[in-house]
């Protein structure tokens, strides 16, 4: 609920989601939960359904969408994830479009970073699959912008342990399993909102951006 710009940072999360025709949209909420379903409750954003589904104990990034996903009782073809302390400004086509392949198996959105330094990078083999994680470390490399889609029949191989991270062991499992996640790379504006130095600069990164977020 970090105010960024006049709003909480994650209602401009939903902002640019309706922007993206998304029109169903759930919210896995742990620390501060009852603000934000207050907040969504008596400020709607229009042409938008939130739906807020606590995590009662820590879960892990994973953990948290599995538990979230459970509770809603959804069952789309395909599901979307976004980190809610980052937001990258790409259009969302080229992950949808990646699941016209039939062996897709889900998409990941990547953004090349001149440092690197503070995200870790994912690697790709030739024909733009996803093969790794590395650790962070300096230097140039392309970041994970924390945005994936899903097929549900993905979801259902993920593992079952819990706390569950995407990054240490998700992706981790579906890699040695050869499952394939399309790495779609873009030059979108990219604000990670997780360190003090960052957040003043998400209310400029907002008004930059004012398009993305006009439904």
């Amino acid at each position: 609920m970090a105010p960024v710009a006049g709003r909480p940072f994650v209602e401009w999360i939903v902002h640019y989601l309706a922007a993206q025709r998304i029109r169903n949209i759930i919210l896995s909420t742990g620390h501060l939960a009852e603000v934000i379903e207050r907040h969504f409750a008596t400020q709607p954003v229009k042409n938008v359904q939130v739906q807020c589904i606590r995590e009662t104990s820590p879960l892990g990034t994973a953990g948290g969408f599995l538990n979230a996903i459970r509770e809603s009782q959804s069952h789309p073809v395909a599901w979307w994830v976004l980190n809610g302390d980052s937001l990258a400004l790409a259009s969302l086509v080229p992950l949808i479009q990646s699941l016209n392949v039939p062996d897709t198996d889900g998409a990941i959105l990547g953004v090349p970073m001149a440092d690197a330094s503070r995200f870790g990078t994912i690697q790709q083999n030739a024909q733009g699959d996803l093969t790794a994680f590395t650790e962070k470390r300096p230097g140039a490399g392309i970041i994970n912008a924390g945005v994936y889609l899903f097929r549900a029949s993905t979801v259902d191989q993920f593992p079952t342990k819990f706390p569950l991270s995407f990054e240490t062991d998700v992706f981790p499992a579906l890699v040695a399993r050869r499952s394939r996640i399309k790495v779609c790379v873009t030059n979108a504006d990219f604000l990670d909102i997780g360190t003090p130095e960052s957040l003043p600069l998400a209310g400029e990164f907002i008004q930059r951006n004012r398009k993305f977020f006009e439904s």
